[in-house]
């Protein structure tokens, strides 16, 4: 079944950058089978082009080593190359290939690199609307999720727990609330 690329209702065409300033790239991950781990990437950047047919796309890119679990051992551990390798994979990135109504909200595909390793990822889009911000022009809301395994990235370190089960989840889910204003 082939669905048309969707057009965002009010998100006039030209380029929307994310402002990180007022936005969050966020994770969480189970941890020793009971809890979840949460933490934010702090330096990420991203813009949303919309065509003059309203078609929208989506580029993004995040520094790896900006990861924040508010834990500095636990951090430091997940940017050596048992989880992320930061030094030799030092970005994430994601550019959008399609996007497509659901119901009330949508679904942003596209190509998701991350430890070196690209794949296709969906992310449920719900676009909040626009609002005409606060003296320095029009300002656009998102809020995205998506649910990752970290294997699938080559992301394979097993932690196994001695009564079974891991220390860390194979799923992550990714959580993003995005602010974009446009630009002049």
């Amino acid at each position: 079944m082939t669905t048309a690329t969707a057009t965002l209702p009010t998100l006039t065409a030209g380029t929307w950058a994310i402002d990180t300033t007022h936005s969050t790239v966020g994770f969480s991950v189970r941890h020793l089978m009971v809890s979840k781990v949460r933490g934010t990437f702090n330096d990420f950047s991203g813009a949303i082009t919309v065509a003059e047919d309203g078609t929208p796309s989506v580029s993004a890119e995040i520094q790896v080593a900006s990861i924040d679990t508010k834990n500095e051992q636990r951090d430091g551990h997940i940017k050596s190359a048992d989880f992320f390798d930061a030094e030799q994979f030092p970005t994430a990135t994601f550019v959008s290939t399609d996007v497509r109504s659901k119901g009330d909200d949508y679904v942003l595909t596209g190509d998701f690199t991350l430890h070196g390793v690209t794949k296709q990822v969906e992310l449920t889009l719900e676009y909040n609307g626009v609002n005409p911000g606060m003296g320095n022009g029009p300002v656009a809301g998102f809020e995205a999720s998506t649910v990752l395994n970290r294997k699938d990235f080559g992301i394979s370190i097993e932690m196994p727990l001695e009564g079974g089960g891991a220390v860390v989840g194979d799923k992550i889910t990714i959580t993003l609330e995005i602010e974009a204003g446009l630009q002049a």
